[in-house]
Formats: C-alpha cells, structure tokens, sequence
C-alpha cells in the first residue's frame, strides 16, 4: 500500500528534475460551472503529461543491476515518454511497446527521448501483453503505466504541489485511466485533508473503474473506445482500485463530444493545448453541473501530447457545431450571372466564402440547372439560419450540409 511518506519521498527524488506546473484560475470556466476553477497544468509538464513523475520515481529506486538490464513499459504514449526521457538521464536502454494506434506525435517523442519502439495491438491492455513477454525474455525491469507504488507515488506529487498552493481547495478532479494518477493524488490528499472532495473521471467507452466500483470487484472491459487514447484501458489495476474504493469519493463518466469540446475550449479560451485524458477531467465540471457548485476545484490537465491532425478535426467539427462555419447546397439556374447572384445575397449577410463546388453533370440534376455546395465562414448558428431565410425568400431551397 501507498503512503504518504512514500509521496513525499518521490517529491525529493523528483526535485529539479520535473517542473512543479501552477495552478491557473481560469475566470473563464468558473463563470461555466459556476465554480472557482483552477487548473493544475501538468500539460506544461516535462514530456508532455504527468507520466514523467511516475516513471522516473520508479527508475531512480532500481538497483544498479536492474539499471544494467534496462527498462521495458507499454503505455498508450504518455508513459512511455516518461519512462524513455527518464531512462535516458538515467544512463540506461529502455524499450516502450505502445499501441498500433498511439497518435504518431507520441510515438516520435518517444523514440526522440531515446527509446526503441515495439508497436503491438489495438489498445493499452494489449501492448502491456506484449511488454511482458519482451520482459521474460530479456530480463529488463517492466514499469508498469499505473500499478506499481514507487508510480503511484510519483503521480501522488501532484497533491501535494495542490495542497502547497491551494489549501483551501474543497475538491480535485483528476481523469483515470488505469488509475495510478488519481491513486498518488488521493493518497496525498486525504491523508493531510480528508475533508477535501477527490472525484474521478473517466471516458463513456472505458469506464473500467466505474463498472468495478459499482460491481465492487475488479471487472475488466471487453472494449475500450473513445478518442481519450490515455485513458482508454480495459481494467484498473490491483494496487489502484484498492486505493481507489478507499480515497476516492466518486467517479463520473464524460462522453467524447464532451471531451472534444473541452479539447476546443481550452484551446480557444485558455490558450492550452490538452488531449483528450487530459480534457476529460474539465469537461465533468463543465457538463455535469450538479457534480459540484460554488467550490474551490482544481482540475488536473493531465497532458498535452495530441496529435496534430486529430486537433485539426477537432477543431472543424467545434466550428460546425458553433455555427461558426456551414456548408449550404442549393440549385441554380446554369446561366451567366447565378452563381455571382447566389454569392452576393451570402455576401450582403456578411458571410465569408471559404469553398464552393459547382456541379451540372449529376444525372439527378435537372438540365440547365446547377448544384452548389458552398462552404462558408459564419458567426452563429443564428447567423446560419439567418442566411438560409433570406435565401429562402429569394426562391432558393437550401440545405445544410454541415
């Protein structure tokens, strides 16, 4: 079992090789929930997540012949950087079995922190399958991503620093995944202030340690599916569903529409960048209005590793969603003069054209009629509906799109 000398521990062992991340009041999500937001920016973390507390904790209590053999660990990608970056200031080889589907930005990171990279299976639960069978062949000491003390307790830090920095702090919110991160932090937490709420969070398609607290045993997942890649895991561990049933008040579920508008707004408003394990946690403040009212929270981000191209979609579905960009479909007459006809009604409604596709050969097209998609650059919903009115007005029949 954890305890909170063992946090402590970790904190000295960590001192001056992590960031000690702040805590940053955001009037814009307190306003939102109608709470005093704080969150805790491990995003800002070195490497990228809170993993690197975990990982390099466990490696500095290996002994010296451990440390000859290297290190082996299967992470969705988050601890596998942490373990590589600290295997390397370490002086030591590590090797990171991650997931086929890991976002590309995490699998360059890790190899760029000095580790060599085994891609195997469709999820965490299968990579950690892989990593124990490289283990038994190579003798190398395997960090597990949550279920190990020395892990737990390096995540547990981050309570601490809270508790430094926001005494009066009535609740944490923290997202779990296999639950090393909110074990660490519940440990700390209500050992010095038991009267502080620690809540957990989890995504709709892996809610592994919500099923196991409400079958009150271990229950493993036959799938884990949502876009929070750092907390899409089948099955708590051992060591951190004890911690959990015995520290942590309640565990909520979040869906990923939810999580990927948080992505957006914490991007927008908050000028943060966080993944989607890291969002989840901002988002069960933010849609779940009853979970907590009129509170000092913090709100752990936990990182910031996501993927380029996967924050490009996000961002044009938020856009989409916000009515701030639509695509509208109408026929026209295929004549001289239409079209210009068509864009100068969109552009006296002060929208912006972004793209239009013009057809006239589809066979369900009428002849001497044209089909148009125009795709433009809004700035509401109410402004979509807007210009479909005055379109309609006009003896246009128009359709959106997106």
């Amino acid at each position: 079992m954890v305890k909170l000398q063992d946090i402590w521990q970790a904190r000295e062992n960590l001192y001056g090789v992590i960031h000690e991340t702040k805590l940053d009041l955001s009037h814009t999500f307190s306003t939102l929930s109608g709470n005093e937001v704080y969150l805790k920016t491990e995003n800002l973390q070195k490497t990228g997540s809170f993993k690197i507390r975990g990982a390099y904790n466990k490696i500095v209590s290996l002994t010296e012949d451990e440390k000859k053999k290297g290190v082996i660990a299967a992470s969705a990608g988050n601890h596998a950087q942490g373990v590589a970056y600290g295997a390397t200031k370490a002086g030591i080889s590590s090797t990171i079995v991650m997931p086929e589907g890991a976002p590309l930005s995490k699998v360059l990171a890790t190899k760029g922190y000095g580790a060599e990279v085994v891609l195997h299976g469709h999820v965490y639960d299968d990579a950690y399958q892989k990593a124990l069978d490289l283990q038994k062949e190579t003798g190398a000491t395997f960090i597990h991503a949550f279920d190990d003390k020395e892990v737990i307790a390096g995540q547990g830090t981050i309570g601490l620093e809270i508790l430094d920095e926001l005494p009066e702090v009535d609740a944490i919110v923290v997202p779990i995944g296999g639950g090393g991160l909110i074990s660490g932090i519940a440990v700390a937490v209500k050992t010095l202030k038991p009267n502080v709420r620690v809540i957990g969070v989890e995504a709709e398609g892996a809610a592994c340690a919500k099923a196991s607290r409400e079958s009150q045993k271990i229950c493993q997942l036959t799938t884990a599916q949502t876009i929070a890649d750092g907390i899409a895991v089948k099955c708590p561990g051992e060591l951190t569903f004890e911690l959990i049933e015995k520290y942590v008040d309640d565990i909520v579920t979040v869906s990923d529409e939810e999580i990927a508008s948080t992505i957006l707004l914490l991007l927008e408003r908050a000028k943060l960048v966080a993944e989607g394990s890291g969002a989840a946690s901002l988002a069960a403040v933010l849609y779940r209005q009853d979970l907590l009212k009129n509170k000092k929270v913090a709100v752990v981000i936990s990182g910031g590793n996501i993927d380029v191209n996967f924050t490009s979609r996000i961002i044009e579905k938020g856009l989409v969603k916000t009515g701030r960009n639509a695509e509208l479909r109408t026929i026209i007459d295929d004549r001289p003069g239409a079209l210009q006809q068509l864009l100068s009604i969109i552009a006296a409604n002060k929208a912006n054209v972004i793209s239009i596709n013009h057809h006239r050969l589809d066979p369900d097209i009428p002849l001497n009629k044209a089909q148009v998609d125009v795709l433009l650059e809004t700035q509401s919903r109410e402004h979509v509906e807007m210009i479909m009115k005055d379109l309609n007005s006009r003896g246009y029949n128009v359709q959106v799109i997106i």
